[in-house]
C-alpha cells in the first residue's frame, strides 16, 4: 500500500511538472520604461498590451514589465537600451534625446495638436512616411503623442499673459519646446518628467510644461496649482513617444510569434495609446478641480499673442532642418495635412 502511494505521488508530481512545462512561455521579453506603474500608460496600454500579446501566443509569450527605470539607467538611455538589446522592449519619450531624431519634432511645433487619438493616428502615419530610416535600428511597435501641453506653476506665479513668463523657471519637455519656452520669455529647464516634483518641491524650477494626463503621478495639483491653458482647439505643444524593439529580438522569433507582434503593433495601438492620453487628461483635469486650483484659460486675443510668438519657433525649425539636408518645409506641411486629416 505505501509502495503505491508512493508512486502514485510520484506520478501526480511528474503530472504537475510536465503541467508548468508546458505552460512555461518560449520567449520572455523585458519591458522597460520610465513612469510609476499606476500612472495612465503603463497601466492603462503597457499592462493590457502585455497581457494581450500572452493571450495571442497561447502563453508562449511573456513580457517582463519594469516601471520607473527598475532595471537601471535614466529615461534618456531607453533608446540605447532598446538598441543596444539590454532590454527587449522600451516606451520612452522621443524628446528626451535632443536631436538623435530631428524630423520627429515636426509634431512638438506650437499649437499644432488637438487630441491625443487623433495627433497619434496622424503621428504614426507621419512616422510610415518620414521616420522609418530614423529608426531603423528598432523594431517601431508603436509612436504617438499626448494630448494638449499647458504651463503650470507654483501658487505665487500664475500664467495669466505671456508678459507673466518673462524669467520663470519651467522645465521643459524637448529641444523644440524649450526652444518654444525661451519665446515666451522663460527660461527653459532640460529634465525627465519623473524629476520634476523633487525640482518644484526644492524651488529649482517654478513649474512645468506638460499635459492633464501625467499630472497626478508627479504631484502637479499639489505643487504647482496654477495651470494655464489657451483658446481653441490646438495645445501649445506636445510630446511624442516611442514604443518600441530590439530589432534582433524581433527578428529571433518564429514566424508564428512575429504575426503575434505584428497584430498588436500599428496604427491601432498608436490610436489606443492616444485615447489613453485622453483619458487620462479629463482624470488629471478633475484632481486639480477638485482640489480648487486655479484653471487659466486664456482669451482669444491673449491666445493669438502666443501665437504670433511661437511663429519664431516653427521658422527656426524649419530652417534648421534645411541646413541638415532635409526638406523643413514638407515635413512641416505634411505633419499639418496629417493632422487635419484626423481632425475632420
Amino acid at each position: 500500500m505505501l509502495r503505491r502511494c508512493v508512486l502514485a505521488g510520484f506520478s501526480v508530481a511528474s503530472l504537475l511538472l510536465a503541467g508548468s512545462a508546458a505552460l512555461a512561455a518560449d520567449v520572455t521579453l523585458k519591458l522597460h520604461q520610465m513612469l510609476p506603474p499606476q500612472a495612465t500608460i503603463p497601466s492603462k496600454v503597457l499592462v493590457p498590451w502585455a497581457e494581450q500579446v500572452k493571450k495571442d501566443s497561447g502563453g508562449r509569450i511573456e513580457v517582463e514589465l519594469y516601471p520607473a527605470m527598475q532595471l537601471g539607467g535614466k529615461p534618456a538611455d531607453l533608446v540605447d537600451q532598446a538598441s543596444d538589446g539590454v532590454v527587449d522592449i522600451v516606451w520612452t519619450v522621443i524628446g528626451y534625446t535632443p536631436g538623435r531624431f530631428p524630423k520627429t519634432e515636426a509634431f512638438e511645433l506650437p499649437f499644432m495638436i488637438t487630441t491625443a487619438e487623433k495627433s497619434s493616428q496622424a503621428f504614426y502615419e507621419y512616422y510610415e512616411k518620414h521616420l522609418k530610416d530614423e529608426f531603423a535600428d528598432y523594431h517601431v511597435l508603436a509612436v504617438h503623442t499626448h494630448g494638449p501641453g499647458l504651463i503650470h506653476t507654483i501658487g505665487s506665479k500664475p500664467v495669466n499673459s505671456v508678459e507673466d513668463m518673462n524669467g520663470l523657471k519651467l522645465r521643459g519637455t524637448s529641444k523644440v519646446v524649450n526652444a518654444l519656452l525661451e519665446a515666451m520669455g522663460a527660461s527653459p529647464v532640460g529634465m525627465p518628467v519623473t524629476a520634476v516634483p523633487e525640482a518644484l518641491s526644492k524651488s529649482v524650477i517654478d513649474g512645468s510644461v506638460v499635459p492633464w494626463e501625467v499630472t497626478p503621478a508627479i504631484k502637479i495639483a499639489e505643487l504647482a496649482p496654477n495651470h494655464t491653458g489657451f483658446s481653441g482647439d490646438k495645445g501649445l505643444y506636445t510630446a511624442t513617444f516611442l514604443f518600441a524593439m530590439n530589432k534582433e529580438a524581433y527578428e529571433a522569433l518564429p514566424e508564428d510569434l512575429k504575426q503575434v507582434i505584428d497584430k498588436n503593433s500599428g496604427m491601432e495601438l498608436a490610436k489606443k495609446f492616444g485615447i489613453a492620453m485622453d483619458q487620462g487628461d479629463i482624470r488629471g483635469k478633475k484632481i486639480a478641480e477638485d482640489a480648487g486650483n486655479k484653471i487659466i484659460i486664456l482669451d482669444e486675443a491673449e491666445t493669438e499673442k502666443w501665437k504670433t510668438l511661437s511663429e519664431t519657433v516653427t521658422t527656426a525649425w524649419i530652417e534648421d532642418m534645411n541646413s541638415k539636408g532635409l526638406d523643413g518645409t514638407t515635413l512641416f506641411n505634411d505633419a499639418i495635412a496629417l493632422i487635419d486629416k484626423y481632425n475632420q
